[in-house]
């Protein structure tokens, strides 16, 4: 056998891969304990090629193997869990290799692909199938794009992200459910791939592998796996909610159900946790999406473009040798004395979506807009922060009234849970108390829905009681002046959104 002795029954290791970095996380589960340790952290880069930009997806898998390492030399795991963010792909060969690095989704070789897949399926019946947000770059619209093309004509797989790197370490091929429903050809009511889609855009079936729910098991480590890393070749890997946002929501600390979440990143994932999707035509005219959570759940939510906006500014000002104002704490300080609503920007403008000089374009766009631009790094902070609080509202207002529900708090975990004047901005917008925290969310879920595999933890309100109980949350009770709350209607009036259903 190879490796070490097999590993604590309540340690898990969390492969949890960002859109700007990769890391694996030891997470330790019993009664009343919930223990989160970083075992390994390694960036994702991307890579431009002639041919478009690519994810480096090898040196993301070596990254996954050092960390693997790392928790071996720890002292070894009960089981292995990959989340990751959604719609991007690798193609597999008939003999199981890997035809190119997969696409980054902010490549724009998608661009106009919508329309083709439209012409065949109509906007209106395909979002009653696939209950999915319009993104340029979801799934089904790569696919478009890439029809005709060698790869795709040589591929006999296609694998999500998380399930390329389940598929590298245990040989075994399946999509996990909460990721397959990020990418257009899958059925929100019957939780199933839809047949009628994938027949009608001319999509091989055979492709796309069987489904895994979170909890299932998707194989032990590969004895070469076992052997470079020294764990256990017995190692199971365990499917766990592999859409990262599935899994922090997972991890949301709600003790009630009248919540809406706010998994802020790189996204601002907002939304609500339903029974049943939302398959309305105000819902699609709304551009809100119906992915798949744990225990047949249903994530009713829209994407934000989020704190992206705030790291490029923080990237570009890096690269103008401008370092002391990069820093985050500075520049919240900044944000925090600069003039409230000065200048107020759409997050989701399309103007944003790929990497560049980010201040720039925020000025460019307030200047296109009629309003005065925000020179100095603390006003553009200001006008990023406060334009996403009022995504937030816009967002989540909507949400409730689509769905028919009441919302009495919100969650706001992951990164965004560290930015201060982020949460305090989005209390005094929504007018509803904000919970931050917590921050690792995306890596305790991965962890929870593995313990919870191994018979450790039991449904999901007892595993966010769990989280509620064991991880720091702060409180932000939106201020109540009447002034304040028309400072805040004011501004949100002053903001037109971008067309999301083209």
């Amino acid at each position: 056998m190879n490796g070490s002795a097999k590993g604590p029954r309540d340690v898990f290791a969390a492969v949890d891969l960002g859109a700007t970095s990769g890391r694996v996380m030891l997470g330790r589960v019993g009664p009343g304990i919930l223990d989160l340790t970083e075992a390994h952290r390694f960036p994702n880069t991307p890579v431009r090629l002639p041919d478009g930009l690519r994810w480096d997806v090898l040196g993301l898998y070596r990254g996954v193997l050092d960390g693997l390492r790392a928790a071996a030399r720890a002292g070894g795991v009960a089981s292995v869990g990959v989340d990751t963010w959604g719609v991007d792909y690798g193609l597999l060969d008939a003999d199981g290799a890997l035809l190119g690095a997969p696409f980054h989704y902010r490549d724009p070789r998608t661009d106009g692909a919508a329309e083709a897949v439209w012409a065949r399926v109509g906007r209106a019946e395909m979002y009653r199938v696939t209950g999915l947000q319009y993104l340029p770059f979801n799934t089904v619209f790569q696919l478009a794009a890439a029809a005709g093309s060698a790869q795709l004509e040589a591929a006999r797989t296609l694998l999500l992200m998380p399930d390329l790197m389940v598929h590298w370490l245990t040989g075994t091929v399946g999509a996990e459910e909460t990721n397959a429903s990020t990418t257009g050809l899958f059925d929100a009511r019957a939780g199933s791939w839809s047949k009628d889609v994938l027949d009608r855009l001319g999509v091989d079936p055979g492709l796309l592998p069987p489904l895994r729910a979170p909890g299932d098991p998707a194989g032990e480590l590969l004895p070469h796996v076992a052997e470079f890393t020294g764990l256990d070749a017995r190692t199971p890997v365990t499917t766990v909610a592999s859409h990262d946002t599935a899994s922090a929501v997972v991890a949301v600390p709600a003790t009630a159900q009248d919540f809406a979440y706010l998994s802020c990143g790189t996204w601002s994932l907002a939304g609500l946790e339903l029974d049943a999707p939302v398959l309305t035509e105000a819902s699609r005219a709304a551009d809100f999406t119906n992915e798949r959570g744990v225990d047949g759940t249903i994530r009713f939510l829209r994407n934000i473009m989020g704190l992206w906006l705030l790291e490029e500014c923080r990237r570009s000002w890096a690269a103008q040798g401008r370092g002391p104002v990069a820093d985050l704490p500075e520049l919240l300080s900044l944000a925090a004395r600069a003039e409230p609503f000065a200048a107020l920007v759409d997050p989701d403008a399309p103007e944003f979506l790929a990497p560049g000089d980010m201040p720039a374009r925020i000025r460019a766009h307030c200047r296109g807009t009629g309003q005065r631009a925000p020179e100095t790094p603390g006003a553009v902070v200001r006008c990023v922060l406060e334009s996403l609080a009022l995504a937030h509202r816009r967002t989540l207002r909507q949400a409730a009234e689509l769905a028919g529900r009441d919302i009495t708090r919100i969650h706001l975990v992951g990164g965004g849970a560290r930015n201060e004047l982020l949460c305090r901005l989005t209390a005094d917008a929504t007018g509803l108390p904000v919970v931050a925290g917590p921050v690792e969310a995306t890596a305790l879920g991965n962890v929870l829905v593995q313990a919870r595999a191994a018979g450790l933890v039991g449904d999901l309100p007892s595993t966010r009681r769990l989280v509620s109980a064991t991880q720091p949350l702060r409180h932000y009770v939106p201020r109540k002046d009447p002034a304040g709350r028309a400072a805040w209607d004011a501004a949100a009036a002053r903001i037109e959104p971008s067309p999301r259903n083209p």
